[in-house]
């Protein structure tokens, strides 16, 4: 009885530990290794590097408040753009909260035109991480940034313009623009009065 039991169990167990180190172990290693290999700066979480130093990656958006900055998309991940504690709001459009946040995120962007502001600078991405912004919504910025900056639009539109990433094999995606990429490029150029990307 004892021997048809351990017969019976020795068999799961060797096949257990053998799955287990297959893909628990070996298989995680391999794509590992593979990732390290053909696509470092992915692998590694898409680092922007200031000189040795990390100032972000292009994949977690940031909080750019200064008008000589582009701004991103609202963050609603716990304090704004914190990866640990990726959220959206879930704020409704006939919240009072929703329509006071928009009302401040509108009145700190500095911006004097008349046109509607596009969706993507005052609604939060579900993940609250989002780096992207639409081409709309860089361009509604480009007057603004022009000006805090002492460069003429021109210049500034055609950044932008440098910086748009289209879909995926022209159909995958939509056009988008790294608000944090748009930045750090903004700030390779000459400027007056806006502090660089640290």
């Amino acid at each position: 009885m004892v021997k048809d039991i351990t017969a019976a169990i020795r068999p799961a167990i060797v096949m257990t530990l053998l799955f287990a180190a297959l893909l628990g172990i070996a298989y995680p290693a391999l794509l590992t290794g593979i990732g390290q290999i053909a696509f470092p700066a992915q692998a590694n979480g898409s680092l922007v590097r200031n000189g040795g130093r990390v100032v972000g990656s292009s994949l977690i958006g940031q909080q750019f408040a200064s008008p000589g900055y582009f701004h991103g998309r609202p963050s609603a991940a716990g304090r704004g753009y914190d990866a640990s504690a990726s959220s959206g709001s879930n704020l409704g459009p006939t919240s009072k909260a929703l329509v006071s946040r928009v009302s401040a995120d509108l009145a700190a962007m500095h911006h004097s035109s008349t046109s509607p502001a596009p969706a993507d600078l005052v609604t939060a991405s579900a993940s609250g991480l989002d780096p992207d912004i639409s081409p709309e919504a860089a361009s509604w910025q480009v007057d603004r940034v022009a000006a805090a900056r002492g460069l003429p639009v021109g210049t500034v539109r055609a950044l932008v313009t440098n910086q748009m990433r289209k879909p995926l094999l022209g159909i995958i995606g939509e056009r988008r623009v790294n608000v944090l990429l748009l930045n750090r490029a903004l700030d390779s150029l000459p400027r007056t009065g806006a502090k660089a990307v640290e």
